[in-house]
């Protein structure tokens, strides 16, 4: 029995989406193993990781997030791997103690996947120790819209009251936390919606950061075309993301966001904050637009609204770019072959 400990927002959710928990599950179970999902955060301190682990009779974990979940797996006499996050190399990896822990972490790992090859020398180079057990897998995309979704309740609910077929819906997808910077946009989408009342942003995920939460709703209130929504199923999720105009990622800090590849799957165009993760995936006017600052991105928000040509030439990339380097066969197979890596373990 394998669990499987993400440091996630949710039981189910990894990097505010659902997509990479399931799916890891799914690979897991195909292989034939029993995994358990858990959210690291639920834990406060990895003895109750170890009683979880004698409890269920597990005989080998996966962590998503080399620092928070990593450090919980680590000590207790069963195999482990590990999927970096994204702030684990980004942003913890600054601070002293965290990259100790860390390092021994992948000390101990059986193996550590990375995203992109960007992210694997960055890891390199912090720990070289640990240079024969990093591998690279990109994210495995599918995605399944609810046919059953309605469009025109979403906008009810949103207290978006105009018609469907006059609005230009831009969805961010997020959990409400610092790192995904949320608040990013709200200004200058409020000034763009007194200009085209018929323009909204739309921010849709779960409460991760209570305080923060407080934060962005106080802000939303007072602005003008944004709203926000909780969190939704991702079959429903899917389904609005088919239904926007575009999707955004305004976040500070990205391994590789899925909401990005998910909404290329569903032929929808991306707006991504420039940044390391998302530059790795989203290629300026090919597969999405990336922007610098606001102002950047209103321009090239309006330029998309106003050139469906452009929007049909970055959708129809953006869905050839899943399509040959984001296989969700490929990405079951790797994580399939880095399982035998606990053999003689178990």
């Amino acid at each position: 029995m394998y669990v499987c400990v993400y440091t996630c927002i949710n039981i189910y959710t990894c990097m505010c989406t659902r997509s990479l928990s399931i799916k890891d599950k799914v690979h897991l179970e195909a292989a034939g193993h029993v995994c358990i999902l858990k959210d690291a955060f639920d834990f406060e301190s990895p003895s109750e990781i170890a009683n979880l682990i004698e409890a269920e009779k597990c005989e080998a974990a996966l962590a998503l997030h080399l620092y928070r979940g990593g450090r919980l797996v680590q000590g207790h006499g069963i195999p482990f791997g590990i999927i970096f996050g994204g702030t684990d190399l980004n942003e913890d990896v600054n601070r002293e103690e965290k990259s100790k822990v860390m390092g021994k972490v992948l000390e101990e790992a059986r193996f550590a996947v990375a995203f992109t090859e960007s992210m694997k020398e960055m890891a390199q180079r912090q720990w070289p120790h640990a240079k024969g057990k990093i591998y690279v897998q990109s994210q495995g995309i599918t995605t399944t819209p609810n046919a059953a979704f309605n469009w025109s309740t979403f906008l009810q609910r949103a207290e978006i009251n105009q018609s469907a077929d006059n609005l230009h819906v831009f969805l961010l997808v997020c959990g409400l936390r610092q790192v995904k910077d949320p608040l990013y946009l709200v200004d200058a989408f409020s000034e763009w919606h007194q200009e085209e009342p018929n323009i909204y942003l739309v921010i849709v995920g779960p409460e991760v950061d209570p305080v923060f939460t407080k934060e962005v709703k106080a802000k939303v209130e007072r602005a003008p075309g944004v709203r926000l929504m909780r969190e939704m199923p991702q079959a429903d999720l899917h389904a609005a993301v088919k239904n926007c105009f575009a999707v955004v990622n305004s976040s500070v800090s990205e391994g590789m966001s899925a909401a990005i590849l998910e909404a290329m799957d569903l032929e929808v165009p991306v707006l991504a904050r420039n940044i390391p993760g998302n530059a790795a995936v989203v290629k300026h006017g090919v597969t999405g637009l990336l922007f610098s600052d606001p102002q950047e991105f209103v321009q090239l928000a309006k330029r998309l609204v106003s050139d469906p040509a452009l929007e049909r030439e970055i959708v129809a990339n953006g869905k050839e770019y899943i399509r040959t380097h984001h296989s969700w066969q490929v990405e079951r197979d790797t994580y399939q072959r880095l399982l035998r890596k606990f053999e003689g373990s178990l």
